[in-house]
């Protein structure tokens, strides 16, 4: 029998929303060229184009995972090093796929209130030895909206580029939840990426509608330079790749990606507003987008877990 609970565990448990899935179905009525030299394909990067004001290179691969180790690798060497703060998912989740694919560009983590990466933190990295004994630093990598459900604001993310430009660093972002930060900033994709010095934005599909699929977005495209080649080498070039991109234009061309995202964050600040009404409940974060952290006691998680199905 087919279960009907929600989870509140993860996006990724949630199916496909009815707009990536209709330009999908779309996208399988006619047959196309194959590796992404299609209509479908291009018409999402183009729309990708409008939606960040800007002429970005673009390329589209199945997971998270690739999205963020191959943009990284593409901006090191193996004799770099990326810093990141300690919970970012490219250091606690990745399987050290940067690391792999990288050919061992070393990840350094710092310390940052409410999981963000802090400046002072972040420098006192960069400089704590220039000999060449040490892994050079090269990248900053930023998550937004972090891991713990907290967003860079327009002004932090200057302040970052402000470091990255004093030390020739690029900055990479990990858009897990970006179309989140967008909602909770309500500032343009433009003004929270390149405008702010990002140079590349990994935007994640499948936390924002999608079955399947992220958009690599070089804001800088000579950085983009043979990037489809690590995507082939990786075994993420996708043979039919108008049923990764069809879904993206479905979200992109309809609005559903920004809908979807405000309706998480709308339904996440219920759920806050709920909890804290609840004795003995402490929230550990603040909630800026749609990702509630709390401390329950042990009695509510065993009543919990003795209520699964």
């Amino acid at each position: 029998m087919a279960s009907n609970s929600v989870q509140f565990a993860s996006d990724n448990y949630s199916g496909i929303c009815p707009e990536a899935l209709e330009y999908m179905l779309r996208a399988n009525s006619d047959d196309v060229p194959a590796y992404g030299d299609d209509p479908w394909t291009q018409r999402a990067a183009d729309q990708f184009r409008e939606l960040f004001e800007i002429d970005c290179e673009v390329f589209f691969v199945f997971n998270g995972t690739a999205a963020n180790s191959l943009s990284l690798a593409s901006l090191c060497q193996s004799y770099h090093s990326v810093i990141c703060h300690e919970l970012a998912h490219i250091e606690t989740d990745e399987c050290g796929g940067p690391e792999f694919f990288s050919n061992g560009s070393k990840l350094l983590v710092a310390h940052g209130e409410h999981g963000k990466l802090n400046p002072m933190a972040a420098e006192q990295l960069i400089t704590k030895r220039t000999d060449i004994h040490y892994p050079k630093p090269k990248v900053l990598s930023l998550t937004q909206a972090t891991e713990v459900g907290t967003v860079y604001q327009f002004e932090e993310l200057l302040a970052l580029r402000e470091l990255a430009d004093k030390y020739k660093l690029k900055i990479h972002m990990d858009g897990a939840r970006f179309a989140n930060a967008i909602a909770s900033t309500q500032l343009s994709p433009a003004k929270l990426t390149w405008k702010a010095g990002v140079d590349v934005l990994c935007f994640c599909g499948t936390k924002n509608g999608m079955g399947i699929g992220e958009a690599i977005l070089f804001f800088d495209r000579a950085l983009a330079d043979d990037f489809s080649y690590r995507c082939k080498q990786a075994g993420q070039l996708a043979s039919k790749m108008r049923f990764i991109a069809a879904p993206w234009l479905g979200l992109l061309e309809t609005g559903a990606w920004l809908r979807n995202a405000e309706h998480a964050n709308r339904m996440a600040a219920h759920l806050e507003e709920q909890l804290q009404a609840l004795p003995a409940i402490q929230l550990l974060f603040p909630r800026e987008v749609n990702s509630v952290f709390v401390q329950l006691p042990e009695r509510a998680i065993a009543q919990l877990h003795a209520s699964l199905p």
